[in-house]
């Protein structure tokens, strides 16, 4: 009887220690990368503008972010919302991304975790060139991202990844009431790093 209690005991301890292990905790994090763009032009804007370069718009140009989410030892779930704007032939472009992901964790040593995962949401694009009419438009989101996050001490730790997206986010140049042409953001790469602490 006596050595049944003991198994008992041993057995609640090891739930109790299992359950503590894959608790969620929350996080909070900021980070901060470069955002490339690819951009499509309708045929009437390269016609009335010159053929620009509408990819060098928003090129490896900074943004910010902030995050929210929960983990545990084998994942995380958070939202993210981040900003970049750039300007290049007299464009002027503004794209924030609003995303709910979900990342899987790999242990690769005792405080470094590689992650893997998936992103959806919404992207908003908002054209304001000087001398232009000022649109904006939102469009959906989806996309992968992954890195190599590491724990620098009890609730902290830093990362370095990249998130790829694509999009169907469009928006029009318009002068004196007059229609010049669309762009439309077809995919955003951005490389970042990122400061979490967790609570």
């Amino acid at each position: 009887m006596k050595a049944i209690n003991t198994l008992i005991l041993a057995a609640s301890v090891l739930s109790l220690s299992t359950v503590a292990q894959a608790a969620d905790s929350n996080f909070i994090g900021l980070s901060y990368g470069k955002t490339s763009d690819n951009i499509s032009k309708s045929s009437d804007l390269n016609s009335n503008l010159g053929r620009p370069d509408a990819d060098a718009v928003i090129s490896r140009e900074g943004t910010w972010g902030i995050r929210a989410g929960q983990q545990n030892d084998t994942g995380r779930y958070y939202a993210t919302y981040d900003y970049a704007s750039g300007s290049h032939d007299g464009i002027k472009l503004r794209q924030q991304n609003l995303l709910g992901s979900y990342d899987l964790f790999l242990p690769v040593a005792s405080q470094t975790k590689l992650f893997g995962g998936v992103s959806a949401g919404i992207t908003r694009l908002t054209q304001k060139s000087a001398g232009y009419s000022r649109d904006s438009d939102t469009g959906y989101a989806v996309g992968f991202q992954g890195g190599v996050l590491q724990q620098v001490a009890q609730n902290t730790s830093v990362e370095l990844g990249y998130r790829y997206l694509r999009s169907n986010a469009s928006t029009e140049m318009s002068s004196n009431g007059v229609k010049q042409g669309s762009l439309s953001l077809d995919s955003a790469g951005q490389v970042y790093a990122s400061a979490n602490y967790a609570f």
